[in-house]
């Protein structure tokens, strides 16, 4: 499939095709982030409060080297839509270099700080030492993460998401198998809790990175990746990071916007914290095909933008968006019908199931326009254009979501359910914000 000519043939059939390998990897991914988190559920409140606060800063690392990666995929988009294949090599090598780097720095900053930051949040000291020694291990094993990362992000942006979905569903295996025996030290293993679940994480990425690094290097994929001819070509890294630093700051100011709401949300307590935490991993649940259509379409239009079809990237984008809509009204839907029913797959206490399911409910509003916002910005930022929503991220972040997440929590008779609403209004600003700018067509013209 990989070796199909992505800019030719039927829009829809080529998205689909794009989008349904990357719907199952990140599939699998919610799959074991979530079962990490069913195994610490059982652990009670603290555990989960104190892998939900560790897990956004987290993500927000990974925010960050995804936004570099967004450099590299629109290059190798434009590289393969034009045919020059080792052009595309080339800059697949530059991008390993930026991983390698990348990697160091934030296993060095992760371990180092991982106590201090969580102190900034006011969490109570047991929520801390947990979530500090989660973070440390999870930062340890950061640099094979950070290569899977970019393996990933260079096989598709080539065209091939079979080959990430194959790796993804091997190591997602070893991490459902080993998760529990760690967690709770079944068998020979030691009883490790929360710390259980990190060593789950590092173990089964570095195999996940291994993989990457074979397929790769023997020609499993649309890119055979070769040391021959290497050199680090500075100015192919400077494009890279240029490109990628507006998304860097866009996804990363996402996930510091992450975390300070939480930070409105810990005055109401342990319960809230862990509420908001599951309610955030089961929108992530429900967002997950939406955003696999997204990065299937920004895979494409950077494809036809290489292909001087500026046209056809725009269909790409406009159909994308009718289908992700669709199952986002779907999805919807269904959280208003059952979202105890949802809720109670993670836990059992009372308390927790009430906040959590009314928290999904009032984020079921913002999910009935998220499939603009998600489609839109990666098809954007898929053509490289990633100064355009990286502005419009941060007006939604300090303009609209926290103001009024301050407001409506702090001032209104709302309490911290007033934070939700908060980002159900900025989903919608987002909306227009992103429709409007893809309609005036200024990132079919972009240079990189």
């Amino acid at each position: 499939m990989y070796q199909r000519d992505w800019t030719k043939g039927s829009v829809i059939r080529n998205l689909l095709s794009l989008s349904w390998p990357i719907v199952i990897n990140n599939s699998l991914y919610t799959v074991i982030t979530t079962i990490d988190m069913i195994w610490v559920g059982k652990l009670g409140a603290t555990p989960i409060a104190a892998v939900g606060v560790a897990s956004i800063i987290v993500m927000l690392v990974v925010s960050v080297k995804m936004g570099l990666a967004v450099g590299a995929r629109a290059m190798i988009a434009r590289f393969i839509g034009s045919g020059d294949t080792e052009g595309a090599n080339h800059i697949a090598q530059q991008a390993f270099v930026i991983s390698a780097v990348f990697g160091v720095v934030m296993t060095v900053i992760g371990v180092s700080l991982a106590e201090p930051i969580l102190i900034l949040f006011g969490l109570e000291a047991d929520v801390v030492a947990q979530g500090a020694a989660y973070m440390r291990i999870v930062f340890v094993g950061w640099t094979p993460f950070s290569f899977w990362l970019m393996e990933y992000t260079v096989m598709q942006a080539s065209g091939d998401t079979m080959t990430p979905m194959k790796i993804a569903f091997f190591w997602s295996l070893v991490h459902v198998a080993l998760c529990p025996f760690l967690v709770f030290g079944w068998w020979i293993f030691p009883r490790l809790g929360v710390s259980g679940a990190a060593l789950t994480n590092v173990v089964s990425q570095t195999v996940g990175m291994l993989l990457g690094l074979w397929y790769l290097f023997t020609g499993r994929t649309r890119i055979r990746l070769t040391l021959r001819n290497f050199r680090l070509d500075l100015n192919i890294i400077w494009r890279i990071v240029r490109i990628g630093i507006p998304a860097t700051v866009m996804s990363a100011q996402r996930s510091i916007g992450g975390l300070l709401l939480m930070r409105f949300i810990t005055p109401f307590g342990t319960l809230a914290v862990a509420a908001h935490s599951l309610a955030q991993k089961a929108d992530s649940v429900l967002f997950m095909p939406g955003g696999a259509v997204g990065q299937a379409a920004g895979v494409l239009v950077g494809q036809n933008l290489g292909a001087h079809q500026p046209e056809r990237a725009e269909r790409n984008g406009w159909q994308a968006v009718g289908w992700v809509e669709g199952f986002m009204i779907i999805g919807a839907v269904a959280i208003f019908l059952w979202a105890e029913h949802i809720v109670g797959i993670f836990s059992t206490e009372p308390d927790v199931v009430a906040i959590t399911s009314t928290f999904m409910r009032i984020h079921a509003v913002g999910c009935l326009v998220s499939g603009f916002t998600g489609v839109l910005q990666n098809s954007i930022s898929g053509a490289g254009d990633t100064v355009p929503p990286m502005l419009v991220s941060l007006v939604i972040l300090w303009l609209v979501q926290l103001p009024l997440a301050f407001f409506l929590s702090q001032v209104t008779d709302l309490g911290v359910y007033g934070v939700r609403w908060a980002m159900v209004a900025s989903m919608f600003v987002g909306a227009a914000f992103y429709t409007t700018y893809f309609r005036l067509g200024r990132w079919k013209r972009k240079k990189i």
